[in-house]
């Protein structure tokens, strides 16, 4: 396999309109909740990503029909699914892969999983997704040598679970399988991000019901059959922030259209707070965000909160816009541990950051400049190709395989915003 990497000349202003796709991390959780409907689903505005792929070949190994209406769309036949062992290694390779969990246990009260992996950001155990299933009846071991967990339950029944900690996946892990429990499930202590809601709609659009989710507590009403529907995935909200911030890393005028203006309002804050301007508005066919930013950015302060708080995905390009602010500014991580990786690269480009635990310092240096840098996972890549818009010179970003994972053409956007960002390969 050849390996790739993006050349940058950075110090070009970003400016024109930018089109946002379809969100990663709902488009991961609705393509294995297919799973639970009797008939076929078909799902619009997915982004080209290669976690949407991998998912797709997951579920044809899996014996599922799965087929490519169009550029954005795919059509799932879950009824020729033929077995309920993932175990092979497409599986153990990505994150999202666990929302297998949920959905064959509650199609089929079975599932034989490889462990998940995806992203090295720090420590991300299941043990919530565990607990819930547990919690509804199943029968869970964790083959820890062996990277295996097998479930299974004769009957799953509705059940009262308190989560731990607030975890997007263990949400909609147990969602998916309470859909098809007897009786009423209440989840409390659920987290409330906008993905937890389109996946809810999509299971409601399937026949589930899913009452309260974007709120403290969400209650399912078990189904005992799902049926076919079409829907379409929405806007990615960790890829209309990217954009953002490049356009204000950039000092750029960049209009982001297919846009949903609240979920960004804890990233479009702390842009403003930076100095940039952020302009909401409606087209009559498409909402959009327009961000213009002149001169150097002041210094903020974030802290990575749980939605609607500022996101963890976001902090990394943040903390690289912020490196050339005037004057310091600080990070603090709270979501997930050793989500800091990119640190090492942005020094290479000549940042001044020091780290004591979950806390980043920023102090601004005046700029950055370019280097040969290595992207960790995917919204460490996200940084560094902001790092490399805005440094002097010429960057080049390695190991993008992890950008590819969670952004649809990415340099073919940057490029027609005027970046000069290409891919390369050996």
């Amino acid at each position: 396999m050849q390996k790739q990497w993006y050349t940058i000349e950075g110090g070009r202003r970003l400016e024109g309109t930018v089109t946002i796709s379809g969100a990663k991390n709902a488009a991961v959780a609705m393509i294995p909740a297919a799973i639970l409907a009797g008939e076929c689903c078909i799902l619009e505005n997915l982004p080209h990503i290669q976690d949407v792929e991998a998912l797709r070949t997951i579920l044809q190994r899996l014996g599922a029909t799965v087929d490519e209406t169009s550029g954005d769309c795919l059509r799932m036949d879950p009824t020729t699914l033929s077995t309920t062992r993932a175990t092979f290694p497409a599986v153990s390779d990505m994150r999202a892969s666990y929302y297998l969990l949920g959905a064959l246990l509650g199609r089929y009260g079975e599932v034989e999983l490889a462990l998940p992996g995806g992203c090295e950001i720090g420590a991300r155990p299941i043990d919530q997704h565990i607990k819930g299933m547990r919690a509804l009846g199943a029968e869970v071991h964790v083959d820890e040598e062996a990277h295996l967990l097998t479930a299974r339950a004769a009957k799953l029944r509705g059940a009262e679970i308190f989560f731990d900690v607030v975890s997007v996946g263990a949400t909609i892990n147990v969602m998916l399988a309470a859909c098809r429990a007897e009786g009423q499930t209440v989840l409390t202590g659920v987290a409330k991000e906008p993905h937890v809601v389109d996946v809810a709609n999509f299971l409601n659009m399937m026949g589930a019901s899913v009452r309260g989710a974007g709120t403290d507590v969400i209650r399912i009403s078990g189904r005992e059959k799902l049926h076919g529907c079409g829907y379409a995935v929405i806007p990615d909200q960790i890829e209309t922030g990217t954009f953002m911030i490049a356009a204000a890393a950039t000092g750029g005028d960049v209009v982001i259209k297919n846009v949903i203006p609240t979920h960004m309002e804890a990233t479009s804050a702390k842009l403003m707070e930076s100095g940039a301007r952020v302009i909401e508005g409606d087209d009559g066919r498409d909402f959009y965000l327009r961000v213009v930013m002149d001169g150097r950015p002041r210094p903020v302060n974030i802290k990575t909160m749980v939605y609607p708080g500022f996101p963890t995905d976001l902090q990394q390009p943040m903390m690289a816009y912020l490196s050339t602010a005037a004057g310091v500014s600080t990070v603090t991580e709270n979501i997930f541990e050793n989500r800091f990786n990119h640190v090492r690269e942005l020094r290479r480009m000549g940042a001044s950051i020091s780290l004591r635990e979950r806390v980043a310092r920023i102090k601004g240096v005046n700029a950055l400049r370019g280097a040969q840098i290595y992207a960790s996972d995917l919204r460490a890549g996200a940084a560094l190709i902001i790092a490399g818009l805005m440094a002097s010179g010429r960057t080049q970003v390695h190991n993008i395989e992890f950008i590819d994972r969670g952004y649809e053409y990415l340099d073919q956007k940057l490029t027609a915003l005027g970046a000069s960002i290409r891919r390369e390969a050996r």
